[in-house]
């Protein structure tokens, strides 16, 4: 066991935070189970005056057969392609920064959640600061240059519309 009375501590929370967590889905899947094995119940025993035990039991069963054919059509279906921006050769030549741009477009609120758990967790590491630092200036230092090529391509397009008008 570690030495550092705050190290031990960290851990004993962490174990039990990950017992609660384990003891409270083994209860949920419990409860889950055992609502739907009396909802079948229920209604062998709700259908049994009209078909009988015999068919009272084919009905739910097959009623049941039917429900996991469902979920499991469902779970193994291939997903509808979308249309994406660029064609798919591009996407395997993309790097990995083109890669986290349209992740973080993609999903703003998760990013801005993730980097701010990062910069409270990771406060303290001066490596980790200057790993941020540094990839936050090559991305600005990119987004300079890629500003400046846009502004200098669209002002000859501008000239031209122009000369057009006239």
């Amino acid at each position: 066991m570690p030495d550092s009375d705050w190290l031990q501590g960290a851990l004993r929370k962490a174990i039990a935070a990950f017992l609660g967590f384990m003891l409270g889905f083994v209860l949920l899947v419990a409860l889950l189970l055992t609502g739907f094995y009396l909802l079948v119940n229920a209604a062998t025993l709700a259908l049994t005056p009209w078909l009988g035990g015999a068919g009272a039991l084919a009905v739910t069963g097959l009623s049941c057969l039917l429900l996991l054919f469902l979920f499991f059509y469902r779970m193994t279906r291939p997903l509808p392609s979308k249309p994406s921006d660029g064609s798919s050769s591009g996407q395997s030549s993309r790097s990995p920064v083109e890669a986290m741009k349209r992740l973080i477009q993609k999903n703003p609120l998760e990013a801005a959640l993730a980097a701010f758990a990062l910069g409270v967790l990771e406060q303290g590491d001066p490596r980790m600061k200057s790993l941020l630092m540094q990839g936050g200036m090559a991305l600005a230092k990119e987004a300079e240059r890629q500003q400046g090529d846009g502004g200098a391509e669209n002002e000859p397009t501008e000239a031209a519309n122009d000369a057009a008008d006239s």
